[in-house]
């Protein structure tokens, strides 16, 4: 029996992502730090798509988080040949409002808990008939963002590894897909502390569901793909990044971002 591993699945892009490979008939493996909301959710899953579903609470900023969670599949006997990537997080504004400790927690939980998953499971992933990673970035990847430069700059890690990663993995059994959603109808701006009024209601006109990114991200691992841009607003913005001057485009975000 092999399982498709979630992190950040408790809700959102993550919660979305899982529903969808339940209906595809993957068992599942949950991973986030809320215990209730994954409980119930695994719950709802095995009863709504009859599949075997498993969860752990797990803060993923912690250093050893990848290892502690490898170890976790391993004693239990989850074998994973589908890893999602997708638990992230931002921190908006100047970039000294916050220390080295905020930054470092989140460089954790975007870039190298990620990356040490990938380095637990892929001889694992290697074995499979066939195997996915599906590594969840952003829009952000793209460009300079300021206002969100650290988290822009840890999406552009996740994003340049990804390509990197499948390069290297073309004569395996395991495909690499990057997703770079646009603004979803996430916690995300909450968590991110994003309090200016034209960044907000930018958000709200160009919201995608977490559903829809979800179902085109799921779609586009199975196909293959190296890269995903959900939307058409967000593969035409991902296009003018490459056509416009970089310092048109940042002043751009940092208007947006109040910066």
């Amino acid at each position: 029996m092999t399982y498709a591993l979630i992190t950040g699945a408790s809700k959102g892009i993550g919660k979305a992502i899982a529903i969808e490979l339940a209906k595809k008939k993957n068992n599942l493996l949950l991973v986030a730090r809320n215990e209730e909301q994954l409980a119930t959710l695994a719950e709802e899953i095995i009863k709504d798509y009859k599949v075997d579903c498993n969860f752990i609470a797990m803060d993923l900023s912690e250093d050893n988080a990848g290892l502690k969670l490898f170890n976790w599949c391993a004693n239990n006997d989850f074998v994973v040949d589908i890893l999602v990537n997708n638990a992230g997080y931002g921190l908006s504004g100047n970039v000294e409002n916050y220390d080295m400790a905020a930054y470092h927690n989140m460089m954790q939980v975007n870039m190298a808990t990620p990356l040490a998953l990938i380095l637990q499971f892929l001889p694992q992933l290697k074995q499979q008939p066939k195997a996915y990673i599906l590594n969840i970035a952003s829009s952000a990847a793209y460009q300079a963002v300021p206002g969100l430069c650290v988290y822009a700059a840890t999406k552009s890690f996740v994003f340049s590894l990804s390509r990197g990663l499948r390069y290297e993995l073309r004569n395996t059994s395991v495909s690499v897909t990057v997703v770079n959603p646009g603004t979803t109808d996430t916690n995300f701006a909450n968590r991110a502390q994003v309090t200016n009024e034209r960044a907000l209601k930018a958000a709200e006109k160009l919201n995608m569901t977490p559903e829809a990114v979800a179902k085109i991200a799921v779609d586009g691992m199975y196909a293959g793909k190296a890269e995903v841009i959900p939307g058409f607003i967000n593969k035409l913005g991902a296009f003018l990044t490459v056509i416009l001057p970089n310092k048109l485009l940042e002043g751009g975000a940092a208007g947006i971002y109040g910066v």
